[in-house]
């Protein structure tokens, strides 16, 4: 049964309204047509919240609008239950996990190859998460204006393996606007997340889908005359398309939350095809006999790259566990 003390009973100084950015102690909320300045109920940071950040940019909340000032500022005192999330592990505290965007209709993951590089083990780790919580995904490959023939033969065979799994593969680059119509199309009228490494060119990106912004990048890069991602902190924007979009700070590690290590594989879309052909039903496909998965790996049907990733996840898995 649910305690009364979590029940909001509505009146004219409480309203519903979205998280459009937050700092981690003040958060702006639109609400009703209107920005409010809100920060957060005390016991919100203790009822059964384990994130190092209670209240995301995505987040449905009800809020108490303050009346004796006309700051617009008031109190977050309920969060609305949330249909998806993207979660990782801390930085700073490994057994704390930080919650990156909420109620997200479609993640966007920027790579570049160069200036900085995107690990295939990376790529694979947000892909895990995504799926845990069915989340759909896109990877988009930007700066190809910068890549030489060796790169782009190798965006070319990831691209390959990651279509044959199923998902979406764009190639564009924000400085000479190449296939950017292509990314709206995607981005219409939908709740999107851009998510990747420092320097990827998520916040150039979002300045060209929307010049109004004029968001701020850093100094423009010397050998690849494209502004630095400057992001601290993740915030939504509103655009003409309907779009809402998310950008989020640049993210050095992304580790799993709350997977067991027999879950971990049914995150791999090319792996649940071949599993039934597993002699033992809880296979981990690493030493087992007759194992499906490992057979197809033989067969060329499954990545080598995409197993040596869930390999280092299963690795991963028993160090956060133990950490």
């Amino acid at each position: 049964m649910r305690s009364k003390k979590n029940i909001v009973t509505l009146s004219k100084k409480v309203i519903l309204g979205t998280v459009y950015r937050s700092t981690g102690s003040w958060y702006k909320v639109v609400a009703g047509g209107k920005i409010i300045n809100c920060r957060i109920q005390g016991k919100l940071r203790l009822d059964n919240i384990k994130s190092t950040n209670p209240v995301v940019v995505g987040d449905k909340v009800i809020v108490k609008e303050d009346a004796s000032t006309a700051k617009n500022e008031g109190l977050i005192i309920q969060i609305k239950p949330r249909e998806n999330y993207i979660v990782r592990k801390s930085v700073n505290l490994s057994k704390q996990t930080h919650i990156i965007a909420a109620n997200i209709d479609h993640a966007f993951l920027l790579i570049t190859f160069n200036n900085p590089t995107t690990s295939s083990l990376f790529i694979d780790r947000f892909l895990v998460t995504a799926e845990a919580y069915k989340i759909k995904s896109t990877l988009v490959f930007n700066k190809t204006d910068t890549f030489d023939s060796e790169i782009k033969s190798k965006i070319k065979e990831m691209s390959k393996i990651y279509e044959n799994i199923g998902y979406n593969c764009i190639k564009i680059s924000a400085l000479k606007l190449q296939n950017i119509n292509k990314l709206n199309e995607l981005i219409n009228s939908k709740v999107c997340m851009f998510s990747g490494h420092s320097g990827v060119g998520k916040t150039t990106l979002i300045n060209v889908l929307s010049p109004g912004l004029k968001l701020r990048t850093s100094s423009i890069s010397e050998q690849h005359q494209q502004g630095q991602h400057t992001t601290t902190f993740a915030e939504m924007f509103d655009l003409g398309n309907g779009a809402k979009l998310i950008d989020t700070p640049g993210i050095k590690g992304f580790g799993l939350v709350d997977m067991e290590k027999n879950e971990i594989s049914k995150y791999f879309p090319e792996f649940n095809k071949v599993s039934d052909k597993c002699k033992f039903k809880n296979c981990l496909h690493v030493n087992e006999p007759s194992c499906g998965v490992k057979n197809a790996i033989d067969l060329n049907e499954i990545s080598s790259s995409r197993y040596n990733s869930y390999i280092q996840l299963l690795e991963d898995d028993k160090i956060y566990r133990n950490s």
